[in-house]
């Protein structure tokens, strides 16, 4: 059985220092399902990715960077004639990355509902879905919601990441309304501090709220009790990647039966792993690491 179904946008990022000026660039694969899948992978977690790439080099990339991390890619595709999707992301000291968005009209982009498997959804332990994709047209959308569906008929546990990036909603009304939806339709809810206002009518006790606080550390609500995990101090090289792989470890924990504490303390360790990197995804333990 499938430990953790996901679906999303699948891209290539080129990361330099500023782009004017830098005469040296990194070539990577990236997107907030991607790190997840590879995360879970690493940990000994069966984890089926479905998304598209472009028929071109990047897309080739991203299928051999899952197959070679063991991750299930059975269901994804490769649309012949569009391209996969890519970001350029400018490191800068001290302050959050930039990134630039060149993914209109990509293939991740054109993800439909036509494209969601329902039995396999519904054969796994858990979905894991992100408001990412489901900014990304309302084809994406409606694929999120038919992965929710499916997983909320079959009894399968569902996990939103809110992951709200302004540039890729039309409004922020759009966005309240398109989150606040999946937030609801989840059984485990990650957020940032500053996307609680996106999700309010999400946030009840019976929910399993997971809150990064940033610096300093996260926050669960679970079963009507708050548990704190402190943040880790580590030399972040990037923070890039770093809520994904919190929630990858938190999941994984969950999945193997540990507690609410535990399960932030295995979040924490990957978030802390993930920004000491300049890859998202690249420096997260194996098991035995861990």
């Amino acid at each position: 059985m499938t430990d953790v179904y996901t679906l999303g946008e699948p891209l290539g990022v080129v990361t330099s220092g500023r782009v004017r000026h830098e005469g040296e660039a990194r070539l990577d694969v990236c997107g907030p399902e991607l790190t997840l899948a590879v995360a879970l992978a690493r940990l000994g977690h069966d984890c089926a990715y479905l998304g598209k790439v472009g028929g071109d080099e990047l897309g080739a990339r991203v299928l051999t960077v899952l197959r070679g991390e063991g991750v299930d890619v059975a269901d994804m595709r490769v649309s012949e004639g569009l391209p996969t999707g890519l970001l350029l992301r400018e490191s800068r000291v001290g302050r959050e990355p930039r990134t630039a968005h060149y993914r209109a009209g990509s293939a991740g982009s054109r993800l439909s509902p036509g494209n969601v498997p329902i039995d396999r959804v519904g054969a796994a332990k858990m979905l894991h879905v992100t408001g990412v994709t489901a900014a990304l047209g309302i084809d994406a959308q409606d694929a999120v919601r038919a992965a929710v569906g499916a997983a909320r008929t079959a009894g399968v546990m569902i996990s939103f990441a809110v992951e709200y990036v302004p540039e890729l909603w039309p409004s922020v009304r759009e966005a309240e309304e398109v989150l606040s939806e999946l937030a609801c339709a989840s059984h485990l809810l990650f957020l940032r501090q500053d996307e609680l206002d996106l999700v309010k009518p999400a946030l009840t006790p019976e929910r399993e709220v997971v809150v990064d606080r940033g610096v300093k550390g996260a926050t669960v609500r679970a079963d009507r009790m708050r548990y704190d995990v402190q943040g880790r101090q580590v030399p972040v090289v990037d923070p890039s990647g770093a809520g994904e792989a919190f929630a990858a470890g938190y999941i994984s924990a969950a999945l193997d039966g540990l507690t609410p504490q535990e399960r932030l303390h295995r979040g924490a360790l990957l978030g802390a792993a993930a920004v000491t990197g300049v890859s998202d995804w690249q420096g997260l333990p194996t098991r035995a690491e861990l």
